[in-house]
């Protein structure tokens, strides 16, 4: 019988912690995905999170991006509680392949709407064979499970931001260096092609991986100079004609220092303060249309009665 690996005291840290309880009726909990919709338009959250009109609605892209991290994440959480031999012997690929139809079917039960056909399922399903497979193939390159332990899948923060306001999250894995006593915390996300510098300057999309960080250190009273923060970025498509093998995974950490997270601060509280009065109720007011091609291309109410982008501003 293998013996019990004794437990860090970062370890006993989380497992021992209480999460604050909610109540519904009073509080109310912030994600990162509405900071992240307020900053792009004010309008857009307003039409979301006040009116609640809930646009959302499923795409190929979501659904690969739901497998994929499903996916990830039992092969990494399996590769540090058990082995890397043990992770390898898995059958990742057929694992992917189940969750992609299984999502798929679910999306369409739920919307009676074919969202994609057959040959693109199909290609996003060879894409995402190909990523796997790149990856277990650099697993050794890619992760170190040496003096290493995984802090857990789908981390929880759950924590009180201000009065009646708990701002919610999970973070994709987090791993722990013994040694160092340090924190990588990182969040998987599905790209095309990867990130390029338009999208590693989007302060917007760096807040949410720089939220985690601060929050996680004053949920645990663990140093936040301790935290590392890393973006792993699969991709989809690579150049298949480039002079150099091109890997599947990009890297990507921020700048993730005293001054950046201030910064961030500053903003994500300027949306507290611009949504919430003081006892934590939604604000029912005029919130500003930030009209442009960046704020206005993926918006779910562009052009339609809910947005006729009037009394706006570029």
């Amino acid at each position: 019988m293998a013996k019990k690996k004794k437990l860090t005291e970062l370890e006993l840290t989380i497992k021992h912690h209480i999460a604050p309880t909610i109540n519904y009726q009073v509080h109310k909990t912030i994600s990162y995905s509405q900071y992240s919709i307020w900053a792009n338009c004010h309008h857009q959250w307003y039409n979301s999170y006040v009116k609640n009109l809930n646009p959302y609605s499923d795409t190929i892209h979501t659904i690969f991006g739901t497998a994929m991290h499903e996916t990830l994440q039992h092969y990494i959480s399996v590769m540090y509680t058990v082995s890397k031999a043990a992770a390898d012997r898995e059958d990742i690929i057929n694992m992917f392949q189940e969750k992609f139809i299984s999502l798929y079917q679910a999306a369409y039960e739920k919307s009676k709407i074919h969202f994609s056909s057959p040959s693109e399922m199909k290609e996003f399903y060879e894409d995402g064979v190909s990523i796997i497979t790149w990856i277990k193939k650099k697993v050794n390159i890619l992760f170190t499970t040496k003096n290493t332990k995984l802090l857990g899948i789908e981390l929880p923060i759950l924590i009180k931001i201000s009065n009646n306001l708990y701002l919610k999250g999970y973070i994709d894995f987090a791993l722990y260096d013994v040694l160092d006593n340090k924190v990588y915390i990182y969040d998987i996300k599905t790209s095309t092609r990867g990130w390029g510098d338009r999208e590693k300057k989007d302060d917007k999309k760096i807040a949410q991986i720089l939220l985690y960080k601060e929050y996680f250190s004053k949920q645990y009273d663990f140093p936040v100079d301790n935290i590392e923060v890393e973006y792993f970025i699969v991709k989809r498509k690579i150049w298949e004609d480039s002079e150099f093998p091109i890997p599947r995974v990009q890297s990507f950490k921020p700048a993730s220092g005293k001054n950046k997270r201030s910064k961030m601060m500053n903003s994500f509280s300027e949306f507290l303060q611009d949504c919430f009065d003081e006892s934590g109720k939604v604000k029912d007011k005029l919130y500003i249309k930030n009209v442009g091609e960046d704020s206005c291309k993926w918006c779910p109410y562009f052009e339609t009665e809910f947005c006729d982008r009037k009394n706006a501003v570029s």
